[in-house]
């Protein structure tokens, strides 16, 4: 007797879409430069230079204990919004996309799949991160480095699917130029590198509720203060429904 073909699982589906992605990922050096170089680039100077001098005396810290979860925060946005968001939109130029939109992927597992690949990039960014900071006098407290990989996470979905939202709606070039003018702006002025206290009270308080802001805020309290900062945490957890929501509704297969 014959059996009746059947489609993978969900599950499987999902594993597959999570490694292909993974895959390429790696394969591109153009993004591990952004992914991985720029991070590490930011980590040096940052511990190196007086740049950060002010911040930690208004936080009794050090500079490279400042400096580690804004570049863990950086490492996101490089990975999630830039990475995802250029590689996406030029996948639904090319037509790449519109072959997946004939399997049973669908927009959800695709997102998915995005997902699970940035999670594999942030864990080898993560341990290269640890691992300089280690070498640049940071003795954290594990319990912190523990505490964090959650909201990690769900930094990584939030980013993820606003980059897909961005990448869906819009042609491939204004994604590049959208998402590589992102991450600038964040960087500088986002609340990822930085403490938002040291900007105008109403620039703070605007900064502090977008998904940069709430991310470096959340890594801080837990890295230097041992802390969980809910608030930051409700506002990724915000900004992740509503991107996946609108990147599910809006998101285009083909340009």
């Amino acid at each position: 007797m014959i059996s009746t073909p059947r489609s993978a699982s969900l599950s499987t589906r999902l594993r597959a879409q999570g490694r292909y992605e993974l895959v390429a990922m790696l394969k591109n050096g153009e993004q591990l430069m952004l992914n991985i170089a720029f991070p590490m680039m930011a980590l040096y100077v940052m511990s190196w230079t007086s740049f950060l001098d002010s911040f930690a005396q208004k936080l009794q810290s050090t500079r490279i204990d400042i400096a580690v979860p804004g570049v863990l925060a950086l490492c996101v946005i490089s990975t999630a919004l830039s990475g995802q968001g250029i590689a996406t939109g030029f996948d639904r130029r090319y037509g790449v996309l519109r072959f997946l939109s004939t399997t049973p992927l669908g927009k959800t597992g695709l997102i998915v799949g995005k997902v699970c690949a940035v999670l594999g990039v942030l864990c080898l960014q993560y341990i290269l991160v640890v691992l300089v900071a280690l070498t640049l006098g940071w003795s954290p407290q594990w319990g912190a480095v523990v505490a964090s990989l959650p909201t990690l996470l769900l930094g990584a979905a939030s980013f993820t699917s606003l980059g897909l939202l961005i990448a869906g709606t819009v042609r491939a070039e204004a994604t590049l130029a959208i998402v590589n003018m992102a991450w600038a702006v964040l960087a500088a002025v986002g609340g990822t590198l930085l403490p938002t206290h040291h900007l105008p009270s109403v620039l703070g308080r605007l900064v502090d509720i977008l998904p940069s802001g709430a991310l470096g805020n959340a890594l801080r309290a837990e890295f230097l203060t041992h802390e969980f900062a809910l608030i930051p945490h409700l506002v990724l957890l915000m900004w992740t429904a509503l991107c996946i929501g609108l990147a599910t509704k809006f998101f285009r297969w083909s340009a």
